[in-house]
């Protein structure tokens, strides 16, 4: 057994613990809300000063930093602990430790056994998880707003106090094993994505999964574990982001109490090189036993970046994904959908918010009769539309409306606000831009929204990647988990 006590707490008592039951699947794109309490709709936006006075931020001499919204329409309370670290940083060999380690966060440390604090977090009404994703890995308890203490009390013991058992990594590597063929093994959407990747990520970590490669989780070993642990769980690598009814001054005297005596780390810096541009597109075929055709296709593009905060394109490829995808009203759906009949399933994809560039991505299942090949002919024409004219004022209206009402939505979770303000400042964006983001986006243009188009949704910008099913035969073993 592996033992971690960089720094002892003392003055633990078993009723004011509590701990984060891991996700089974801890994908990004999974995240699981909490049971959200009934709460009074947000009416509106606000301004960036009314919303900044709900914001309070302190970082203690260790380097922590804490980050506290108020939200007073509910007394309950969300505490996430985010830690700089995920799949993009893992080292070819070792892929999948960041969620492999999540699992076994909730194994044990130097006071409580083997997921012993989730029977009390489930005994004073609370709700508890955790996840992965590529640029970070957060945990996070939600309750009745006197119960914060036990959050702060659990996560700064765990966060240099781990017990990492040889026993217990033997029975959780098997989980996640059993996850990845569940989930991806036996998926083929999720299999094709996977291999999507591979293709199109030839340098950046983006290309390998977060729950990490089969050939890498049977040769993992729980000193790996160890390494990862000691290199990045420390609170000079960590933001405490607290929503709901509570004083911010309080909330920084008890994060102080509990976190303020960790020692911080030397952590490592990572910063992969950008992704080389190619002359052409590039395209594959794969094959595997699966009901239906699909294809995935993407195209490189920037992302919101701290080092030009002012540059207008991430905004404008928001909107041209609402445009093209953007519920029944939006051009797919009318067009390829409807009047075609070309997809019997068309999606978009697009995350501004990553801390290395990204992909707009598109993917689908041509309707019966209708060959994958037509299906990307006419997505073809369809962004060829956008580059050659400026959409229309009423598209640019209704999608800027459909942004506005997603963002008043989650307002209404306090989750979703802590989640928001989490991710923006471990990727290294200001908080601040959860309330400029709408400003930012209600300026875009139908000409930028053109012109991203035209400079991005080019062939030798393009990767695309075409599922092609074939017959299932007894001696057929899926080469998984390779990039193949």
């Amino acid at each position: 057994m592996l033992k971690f006590k960089k720094h002892s707490l003392v003055g633990y008592s078993l009723f004011w613990v509590a701990a984060a039951l891991v996700l089974v699947s801890c994908g990004e794109q999974e995240v699981m809300q909490p049971s959200s309490q009934q709460l009074r709709p947000v009416t509106g936006s606000g301004s960036l000063a009314e919303f900044s006075a709900r914001v309070h931020e302190e970082t203690l001499g260790n380097g922590l930093r804490i980050i506290v919204k108020e939200d007073h329409r509910s007394p309950v309370v969300v505490s996430q602990v985010w830690y700089k670290v995920g799949s993009s940083y893992e080292p070819e060999g070792i892929t999948g430790v960041s969620h492999v380690l999540e699992h076994m966060m909730f194994k044990g440390t130097d006071v409580y056994g083997p997921n012993e604090v989730s029977q009390i977090i489930a005994a004073n009404g609370g709700s508890e998880n955790a996840f992965t994703g590529y640029d970070y890995t957060a945990y996070f308890q939600q309750w009745e707003k006197s119960r914060l203490p036990l959050s702060f009390e659990i996560e700064s013991n765990r966060m240099q106090n781990l017990l990492l058992s040889k026993d217990e990594f033997i029975k959780e590597i098997e989980v996640v094993k059993e996850e990845r063929r569940m989930r991806t093994d036996d998926n083929p959407d999720a299999w094709l994505y996977e291999q999507f990747g591979f293709e199109a990520w030839q340098v950046s970590p983006y290309g390998q999964p977060i729950i990490g490669w089969r050939k890498d989780l049977d040769s993992m070993a729980v000193a790996d574990l160890a390494d990862w642990y000691e290199r990045y769980y420390a609170p000079n690598n960590a933001t405490v982001v607290v929503v709901g009814d509570v004083i911010p001054d309080e909330v920084f005297e008890l994060a102080e109490e509990w976190f303020g005596a960790l020692e911080p780390s030397q952590v490592e810096l990572n910063n992969p090189p950008p992704e080389p541009r190619f002359a052409s597109g590039r395209d594959k075929t794969v094959e595997r036993i699966a009901r239906v055709p699909s294809f995935i296709r993407g195209y490189y593009v920037p992302v919101i970046s701290a080092d030009n905060p002012k540059d207008w394109e991430p905004y404008a490829l928001e909107v041209l994904v609402y445009v093209l995808d953007g519920g029944q009203s939006a051009r797919f759906e009318k067009t390829l959908v409807r009047k075609q009949q070309l997809a019997a399933s068309i999606w978009t994809s697009y995350d501004a918010t990553t801390r290395l560039d990204g992909l707009i991505t598109f993917g689908g299942s041509p309707s019966q009769g209708v060959s994958t090949d037509e299906l990307i002919a006419g997505l073809e024409e369809q962004l060829s539309l956008v580059r050659s004219a400026p959409v229309s004022q009423l598209e640019l209206d209704r999608v800027k409306a459909q942004l506005k009402a997603a963002d008043v939505f989650e307002r209404d979770s306090v989750f979703y606000q802590a989640m928001k303000i989490g991710r923006l400042v471990t990727i290294g964006l200001n908080w601040e831009l959860e309330e400029t983001r709408l400003e930012k986006i209600s300026t875009v243009t139908p000409e930028q929204v053109m012109a991203v188009a035209k400079k991005y949704l080019v062939a030798n910008n393009a990767t695309t990647v075409k599922l092609s099913p074939k017959e299932s035969n007894p001696e057929d073993t899926i080469n998984v988990g390779e990039g193949a």
